[in-house]
C-alpha cells in the first residue's frame, strides 16, 4: 500500500482543513496517509474538531506557523525530514504556502519519489508589497520545478499560475476542485434556521444579509460595511446584517461602523439585537447559512471561496465580487450576481434588488444545489486525487 505524507499549514477553520482531513480519511484503503499540521494564529478559530469528528490522528508541528521565523522554520524543516525518514512515504502532498515550502524542500532532500503541492489560494496580488510578492513568486517557481505535480483548485487559478505568474508550465498543473460533505447544508435546515434566528433576535419579516470568513484585509469587509450602509438607507424592508468570522480586522471594522453611525454589536461580548451583528467564529456554518437570506463576498482575491459553495448547497442567493476562481464556482446571473472588485455602487445595486424582490431571490436559488452537488462533493475530490497519485506513481514525475 503506497504511503502519503500530507502536510498542511495549520488547522484553522476553512476549506483547506476540510480537504486535507477528507483526503486523509477517504483515500484508504488504497493509500495509507499520515497528516501533519502546523499551528494556527491566535486570531483564527481552530478546526481540530474536524479531525476529531472524523477519527483522524495527526502529528502536530508547533514550529510550523504562518509567519516567517528562520529558527522555527529550520526546526520544522528538520522535524519533517525526521517524519519522512520514519514514515517512508511514497508521496509527500503539501497544502498552502508554508507547508508547501518546508514540506517540498524536505521531501526533495529525502528523495521522496512523488511530490505534490496544492495551491488553495495564492499571495501574488492583494496581500503584500511588490518586493515581498516578487520574493514569494521566485520561491514558488523554484519549488514548482522540484515538484512532480501542482494542483490548482480552479481553471482560473491554473491560468493564473501558468500564464500570468509563470509558476510552472501548464502541463504540470492538474485542476482538482475542492470537495466537501455538503449534506449538512440541506439536512434539517428549517430547524437550523429557527435556531440561528432565535439566537440573534431575527423576526420573520427581517431580511438577513451576511458575509462569512476571516476578518483580514484581503476579504475587504470594509466594502461590505459601505454596501450594507447604502442598502439599509435605501430599502423600505427590515434589513439586518451579519459578519460571521473573526480576525485581525475586528477592531478597525467596529470603529468604522461607529464612524458610519451603523448600529453594531460584537455578539460574544454584547448579546443584543443590532442592525449589524459580528458573530465571531461559528463552527456550524450550516446554521448560519440556514438563518441568513442572502450571502455576500467582497474579497480582493480568492482561490475557491468555500462560503459560496456552501451558500449554493444551502440554496441562498449570492452577491460577490468577481475575483479569482469565483466564476468557476457560481453561475453568473443565475446563482450569483457579480461585480468588479471595490465597485461599491454596482454591488449595492445588486444587493438592493435582491433585498427588495423575494421572487428574484427564489428564482436565483433554483439551480444552486445542483450546481455544486456533484462538482464539489468530497467523493469527486477523492477520485480525482487517487487518479493523479496513480498516474504519478506509475508514470514518473509528469502528468
Amino acid at each position: 500500500m503506497p504511503r502519503v505524507l500530507r502536510i498542511i499549514n495549520r488547522l484553522n477553520l476553512g476549506g483547506p482543513t476540510f480537504n486535507a482531513a477528507l483526503l486523509t480519511k477517504h483515500l484508504a484503503p488504497e493509500y495509507e496517509t499520515l497528516l501533519v499540521a502546523g499551528t494556527k494564529i491566535d486570531s483564527e478559530e481552530s478546526s481540530e474538531f474536524i479531525c476529531e469528528q472524523m477519527g483522524i490522528n495527526y502529528v502536530k508541528l508547533p514550529e510550523m506557523s504562518r509567519e516567517i521565523s528562520f529558527s522555527k522554520d529550520r526546526s520544522a524543516y528538520k522535524k519533517i525530514k525526521k517524519i519522512i525518514a520514519d514514515f517512508k512515504p511514497d508521496i509527500v502532498h503539501t497544502h498552502a504556502a508554508k507547508a508547501g515550502t518546508l514540506g517540498r524542500l524536505a521531501a526533495r532532500s529525502m528523495k521522496v519519489p512523488v511530490i505534490v503541492h496544492t495551491f488553495h489560494g495564492h499571495v501574488f496580488h492583494s496581500y503584500f508589497n511588490p518586493v515581498k510578492t516578487k520574493l514569494f513568486l521566485a520561491i514558488e517557481r523554484y519549488l514548482a520545478a522540484r515538484s512532480s505535480a501542482i494542483i490548482a483548485i480552479s481553471d482560473f487559478q491554473k491560468e493564473e499560475l501558468a500564464n500570468v505568474f509563470h509558476v510552472c508550465k501548464p502541463e504540470k498543473i492538474k485542476v482538482v476542485p475542492l470537495g466537501f460533505d455538503l449534506s449538512r447544508f440541506w439536512d434539517d435546515m428549517e430547524e437550523k434556521r429557527e435556531s440561528f434566528r432565535r439566537q440573534y433576535f431575527l423576526e420573520d419579516d427581517e431580511i438577513a444579509v451576511g458575509i462569512i470568513g476571516r476578518l483580514v484585509p484581503v476579504k475587504n469587509h470594509m466594502m461590505f460595511l459601505k454596501v450594507f450602509h447604502d442598502v439599509a438607507a435605501r430599502t423600505s424592508k427590515k434589513l439586518r446584517g451579519f459578519i460571521v468570522g473573526d480576525g485581525e480586522e475586528l477592531q478597525p471594522l467596529l470603529s468604522a461602523c461607529r464612524e458610519m453611525n451603523i448600529d453594531v454589536t460584537y455578539f460574544p461580548e454584547n448579546a443584543n439585537k443590532a442592525a449589524l451583528t459580528f458573530t465571531s467564529w461559528m463552527r456550524d456554518a450550516e446554521r448560519a447559512m440556514a438563518g441568513l437570506d442572502i450571502i455576500t463576498l467582497t474579497s480582493l482575491n480568492e482561490g475557491t471561496p468555500v462560503s459560496l459553495i456552501e451558500a449554493q448547497a444551502a440554496r441562498k442567493p449570492i452577491v460577490s465580487t468577481n475575483v479569482g476562481g469565483i466564476e468557476n464556482v457560481v453561475i453568473k446571473n443565475e446563482t450569483a450576481f457579480l461585480s468588479e472588485s471595490n465597485d461599491v455602487k454596482s454591488f449595492s445595486d445588486q444587493l438592493f434588488s435582491l433585498v427588495e424582490d423575494e421572487a428574484l431571490r427564489n428564482k436565483m436559488v433554483q439551480n444552486s444545489r445542483q450546481n455544486v452537488e456533484n462538482k464539489f462533493h468530497y467523493s469527486r475530490l477523492v477520485r480525482d486525487v487517487k487518479l493523479l497519485y496513480s498516474q504519478l506513481l506509475n508514470g514518473g514525475n509528469t502528468i
